[in-house]
């Protein structure tokens, strides 16, 4: 990812804004429409679903193991003694379609992980603009990870953060289009794997319902949301004087059960808190940063709060290293493990 306007900050692991203004807004401008579209849907499903969040009981059945972290092939050999001391099972793994002809190498690093003991790998199919414009080559691409990955994932999160221009797409009509690709290919080959989207970033549920409620012929096996609350606060703050992590649940739980493209079983892909004097490495500025204090306490308030719901099956932290906002700290060439690292190992070994 690093043709214009598209560049990736690798301090942060994700794309830089997108300096051309004139390319943003040609490109929204050409989805004018569908824009429309998700404003009417949301008009009508918003108000609905907010109506009904109340009424949909959580499962009966207590979720098991919730606990679920990001590991990076960019980070290094490092992370896989880091899991055994942590103990969790379930890994989420990234997949750049700009980096599919290193596949061998993503091949060996999920495999490595499972030399101490099984686990359960998540791939984060990642897009780019070649791949979202050019549909045959992301057919090529993906048939190349899904037949590599065959013996060690069942599970693929198709595409993420879908409504960040930076990442590449300009349109919720724009990742339908996408996610059909896999959809199909699926079906005609690999009839096992389950397929997770539409990878929503924050509380912006207006492109959720854009994705959940259409006439397309797509249904997600489990959706997929990038469920972060509050930047600069704990996880019981509140959006619009109501909304908190327990009520955003709620209400994307709503989301799932009214609609016909998806089950009800929702994995948060992507969560964390930026760390205090950490640039260039925060995903933020530094006023949404928070402290290591706070961030143990947040972190362990999250989960306990997606547990308590039992309206989350699991909870992908991201990720094990990353200076401005994981669990481990990597500058300088030295592994130093920040108290989010213990509480974590605490909460996967009380379960």
């Amino acid at each position: 990812m690093n043709k214009a306007p598209f560049f990736w900050d690798s301090f942060s692991d994700q794309p830089e804004v997108i300096k051309d203004k004139t390319y943003k807004k040609a490109m929204r401008k050409r989805y004018f429409f569908d824009y429309l579209k998700m404003f009417f849907t949301s008009l009508f499903i918003l108000p609905l679903s907010i109506v009904l969040m109340k009424f949909f009981q959580a499962k009966k059945n207590e979720i098991k193991d919730i606990y679920g972290l990001g590991v990076n092939l960019d980070k290094g050999d490092l992370q896989q003694s880091l899991i055994e001391e942590l103990g969790v099972k379930n890994l989420l793994i990234r997949i750049p379609l700009w980096d599919v002809k290193n596949i061998d190498s993503y091949v060996k690093f999920a495999k490595s992980f499972n030399e101490f003991s099984k686990k359960e790998i998540l791939l984060n199919i990642m897009q780019d603009r070649e791949n979202i414009e050019d549909l045959r080559l992301f057919k090529q691409n993906l048939q190349i990870i899904f037949k590599k990955f065959e013996n060690i994932s069942q599970e693929y999160q198709i595409g993420t953060t879908i409504n960040r221009a930076k990442w590449g797409f300009f349109s919720v009509q724009e990742y339908l289009n996408f996610y059909k690709v896999a959809q199909d290919l699926r079906d005609e080959e690999f009839k096992e794997y389950k397929l997770l989207g539409p990878s929503v970033i924050d509380f912006e549920y207006y492109h959720t319902i854009r994705a959940l409620f259409n006439f397309e012929d797509i249904k997600f096996d489990k959706v997929s949301s990038l469920l972060y609350v509050d930047r600069r606060g704990k996880p019981t703050n509140t959006q619009y004087g109501f909304f908190d992590t327990k009520n955003k649940i709620d209400l994307l739980y709503t989301l799932c059960k009214l609609s016909n493209k998806c089950g009800d079983d929702i994995y948060i892909t992507e969560v964390n808190w930026p760390l205090s004097n950490t640039a260039p490495y925060a995903p933020t500025s530094e006023k949404e940063c928070i402290s290591c204090e706070d961030y143990t306490k947040y972190i362990r308030d999250y989960f306990e709060i997606a547990k308590k719901s039992k309206k989350i099956k699991k909870v992908y932290w991201h990720q094990l290293i990353a200076p401005g906002y994981g669990l481990v700290d990597n500058r300088d060439s030295k592994i130093v493990k920040y108290p989010q690292f213990y509480a974590f190992k605490e909460m996967v070994k009380n379960g």
